[in-house]
C-alpha cells in the first residue's frame, strides 16, 4: 500500500482500493468523493435516494469508466443483496450533516442512522471492505421530540453502533466527524451559517446575525475534507477522527466576506442571543495531523471565494442517463 500522504495528493496518486461503495454519494461531500476515487482509479458505486442529495451533484461523472449509480434508501429492505460488490472500502455517507437540508422527517433520519448504517456495515463485513462512517460534532440537544433532539440521537446510534462493530475478529470499522465544510455544490439551506448566509446575500435579503454576530465557526473547504476522509480510509484507526478548518471565523466576519464575494446590497442584522457556546463548535484536529499527517490547506476566506464562483455559475444539464429513477438501476 502506498504512502497515505502520497494517495492524498489531488493528482498521480493511486488509490489503495480497486472498488468503493459511497452510500448518500449524491450529496455535497459524498460527490466529491466519488469523483476523487475516481480520479484515483477506483471503481465507485454511487448509492442515493437523492432525498437530500441531487442528481446533479453527479452528472459530471456520467459515462466515466468504473462509475455506477443507484437509486436507493440505505435503510431499504435487503440492501446488501441488492449490492454484489465486492468492495474494499465502504463509504457510509447517507445521512445529513446536520439538521437541515430538507431533513423534515425525523424517522427517515432515524432509520438511516440505524437501519441504513447496519446494512452498510453488513455489506463492508460481507466483502472484508474498510468502513467509515461520515458522523459530525453532536449538538446540543437532549429532547428527542425536538427534531434536533431525534438528529442528535440518530448521531450517537450510528457511531455506537460502528464502534460496537468495530470490535468483531476481522472488522475495519472507522469514524470521521466532518465539522462545516464548504465549497462547489454545497447546499444552502444546509443549516450552516455560510449557507444560510448565501442564500440570504443572493437573494438580497437581510444577513442575519445570531446575538452580536461574535460566534465563531469552523471552516473548512470540501477538497482538504476530502482528503482528510480518504487519509483516514486508508489507515487502520477505529478512533473517532474531527475532520475541520482550525480556523475559526466569527459570524460578522463570515457574512462580510460573503456580501463582498456575492457584491449583495443586502443589509446585516443582528437578532436574538447567541445559541449555546459563543465559541462555537471546533474540531480537535490534533489526532489527524499527528497519524495522518492531514491539515487544511485552504483559508476559510479562499474557501468561501471557490463556493461563491461555483454557486453563481449557470449549471448545465443534468443528462438523462444519469439516473434511472423509474427503475432505481444503474446508469
Amino acid at each position: 500500500m502506498m504512502p497515505m500522504a502520497a494517495f492524498a495528493m489531488k493528482t498521480g496518486a493511486r488509490a489503495p482500493w480497486d472498488r468503493a461503495l459511497v452510500t448518500g454519494g449524491a450529496g455535497f461531500v459524498g460527490s466529491h468523493l466519488c469523483t476523487r476515487l475516481l480520479d484515483a482509479g477506483v471503481e465507485v458505486d454511487c448509492l442515493d435516494d437523492l432525498s437530500t442529495g441531487r442528481a446533479g451533484n453527479v452528472a459530471h461523472l456520467a459515462g466515466r469508466h468504473g462509475f455506477r449509480f443507484l437509486e436507493r434508501d440505505v435503510a431499504g429492505p435487503g440492501l446488501p443483496g441488492l449490492l454484489d460488490g465486492p468492495y474494499d472500502l465502504v463509504l457510509h455517507l447517507a445521512g445529513p450533516a446536520r439538521p437541515g437540508a430538507g431533513w423534515d422527517r425525523p424517522p427517515a433520519l432515524l432509520d438511516a442512522a440505524s437501519t441504513g448504517t447496519r446494512a452498510a456495515l453488513d455489506i463492508a463485513g460481507r466483502d472484508g471492505a474498510r468502513f467509515l462512517l461520515a458522523s459530525a460534532p453532536p449538538p446540543d440537544a437532549d429532547d428527542p421530540f425536538d427534531a434536533h433532539g431525534a438528529y442528535a440521537e440518530a448521531l450517537r446510534f450510528s457511531e455506537a453502533l460502528v464502534a460496537a462493530r468495530a470490535g468483531d475478529p476481522g472488522a475495519h470499522a472507522g469514524i470521521v466527524r466532518l465539522f462545516t465544510a464548504c465549497g462547489p455544490r454545497m447546499r444552502t439551506d444546509d443549516g450552516t451559517v455560510p449557507g444560510a448566509f448565501l442564500a440570504q446575500a443572493l437573494a438580497g435579503r437581510p444577513v442575519t446575525l445570531a446575538g452580536d454576530g461574535g460566534r465563531r465557526h469552523s471552516l473548512c473547504y470540501v477538497d482538504d475534507l476530502v482528503d482528510g476522509v480518504l487519509l483516514v480510509a486508508a489507515g487502520r484507526s477505529v478512533r473517532p477522527v474531527d475532520l475541520g478548518g482550525d480556523e475559526t471565523p466569527t459570524e460578522a466576519e463570515i457574512a462580510r466576506r460573503v456580501i463582498e464575494l456575492t457584491g449583495s446590497d443586502a443589509p446585516v442584522t443582528c437578532t436574538g442571543r447567541p445559541p449555546g457556546d459563543p465559541a462555537g463548535p471546533r474540531p480537535a484536529t490534533g489526532f489527524a495531523q499527528e497519524i495522518f499527517g492531514w491539515m487544511p490547506g485552504v483559508t476559510w476566506q479562499e474557501g468561501l471565494a471557490r463556493t461563491v464562483a461555483a454557486l453563481t455559475e449557470r449549471p448545465g444539464p443534468v443528462p438523462a442517463t444519469v439516473v434511472r429513477a423509474d427503475e432505481g438501476g444503474w446508469a
